[in-house]
Formats: structure tokens, sequence, C-alpha cells
């Protein structure tokens, strides 16, 4: 059992939902996008002889097969956020196959089922690296990670993509009555992709406020993480980081050259020098 302080969105995981009325959904919004957690008022009581017992959160992660999200997974479980489902979507990714097996694997080691779907026109519109097998990939030295990592995201951006696939994953927690869904953005990829930020996973909670009616919350254990720090939560929780795949390749090995293989060596490193 993780032994150390709460992962950030701890306190923001809790137990009320709001009620149906807009200004409840008005109230979350505004919080959220004037950068602030807002309050969610706890559910009254029910009358009875014995006090009400506590039962746990119930999710469903977001589940890319990678570290960020594997490590997430593992960190909210050891929190005590009970995860019954993962969700895996093939964009047309190069590394879809590699990706979805992973994924399967580490949703099999947790104790949890993965829905495994597919959004071909995502990878129709896309031609950036990550998806077009024409266009090159960047392989940046390992030095050269933070320094050259504006133009590496550029060559491997999808459109909307985690917008997308949150808004899709939100709604399978909805129709299965899970309160939260679970992704592993942190704080080291926020610096160049801002749809891993803490701004955008606001801005997504407040989307939720409304396109779930309040049902559905985002959150995220690994948002104030670097990699290294990510990676050494993980061991600490014992995830099962080894099943996982972070290679923009199709493998049948991770390349080792690609900026995600690179981050990933740098953070079972223990992080950037």
């Amino acid at each position: 059992m993780y032994r150390g302080a709460p992962f950030p969105a701890t306190t923001a995981l809790r137990r009320g939902f709001p009620a149906r009325g807009h200004g409840q959904y008005k109230e979350r919004a505004g919080a959220a996008l004037a950068g602030r957690r807002p309050a969610r008022p706890e559910r009254e009581a029910p009358a009875a002889a014995e006090p009400p017992r506590e039962s746990p959160l119930a999710a469903l992660v977001l589940l890319s097969g990678g570290l960020d999200s594997t490590v997430a997974a593992a960190l909210a479980q050891a929190a005590g956020v009970r995860i019954e489902s993962g969700l895996f979507v093939d964009y047309g990714q190069r590394a879809a196959q590699a990706e979805e097996r992973a994924a399967v694997a580490v949703g099999r080691a947790l104790g949890f089922e993965v829905l495994c779907t597919a959004l071909p026109l995502l990878g129709r519109i896309t031609r950036t690296a990550l998806v077009d097998r024409a266009a090159r990939m960047p392989h940046p030295e390992l030095e050269a990670l933070d320094r050259d990592a504006a133009s590496t995201a550029d060559a491997v951006w999808v459109p909307n993509r985690n917008g997308l696939l949150v808004n899709l994953a939100a709604a399978v927690a909805e129709a299965r009555d899970l309160s939260v869904v679970l992704v592993g953005f942190n704080a080291e990829e926020a610096a160049t992709f801002p749809d891993n930020s803490a701004g955008f996973l606001a801005a997504l909670d407040a989307c939720l406020a409304f396109s779930t009616r309040g049902r559905v919350h985002v959150e995220s254990p690994t948002i104030a993480m670097t990699k290294a720090g990510l990676h050494a939560a993980g061991r600490a929780v014992g995830a099962p980081i080894e099943l996982s795949w972070s290679c923009y390749e199709a493998g049948p090995e991770p390349c080792g050259r690609c900026e995600s293989c690179r981050r990933r060596e740098r953070a079972a490193a223990g992080g950037a020098p």
C-alpha cells in the first residue's frame, strides 16, 4: 500500500453529487474556469438507525496502455477508488495494437475489464507522425528533450484528441453509473501539450458538469507530477509498469528513440539531470 502523500486530486474525489438544478452546474463550471476546484454539496444522510456506510468511489480509467495512465489507475486504487472498467481507443495511431495489448494486460493485472473501441475518423484527418506512417517521427536526444519539446510536440499532435477521448469516456461512465473518469495527465507533458494541463482538466470538468448533468467528474492522480515522480510513485504502489507500452512505434519492441521512449528512459533513471 502506498504510504506517501495522497495524490493531488484525492481531495476532489468527494462522495457527493451536485443537485440537478442548472445553478449547480453553473457554479461548478464557473469555479473550474476561474482556476479553483468547486465545492460539491454532500448528500443528505438517509434516515436510519445506523449511520450510513461510505462506499468506494466508482470510476472508469481512460487507459492508453502507457506509463501515465497505468500509474494513474494504480494510484487511484491505492487511494481507495474502485475502478470498474478501463477504456482504450484506437484512433489510428501507429502503436495502436501494442497499446491495446498493454491496456488489456494492465487492466487484467489491476483487476478490471478494459473496453476497446475505435475512432477511425480521427486517424483519417490527422497528418502528423503519431498517425501518418509516411511522416517523419522525431528522434530527440535525451539531453535535448526539454529544449526541443515544442517542435516534437507539433510533429505528433492529434487534433483535439484528449478532449474527444475524455468526453467519450465520460459517456461510458455516465451510462454505467460511474462517477469519475480517471486520466494520466501530468506536469511534464503539460509544459508542451496544453491538453495535459491542470487548466485543461478543470475546463473538462466544467464541461462535464453540463454534458453529464453533474453525474461525472474527471480527475488525474498524476496532474502535478513529472515523469520521474510518476514512475517512482507507481513503483511505490506496485503499478504494473512493466506491462505498459510507451513507444510511438508499433514494435514488436520499443524503438528507444522516439520522444515517449526517451521520456520513459529518463523517468526510470530518476528524472532530468
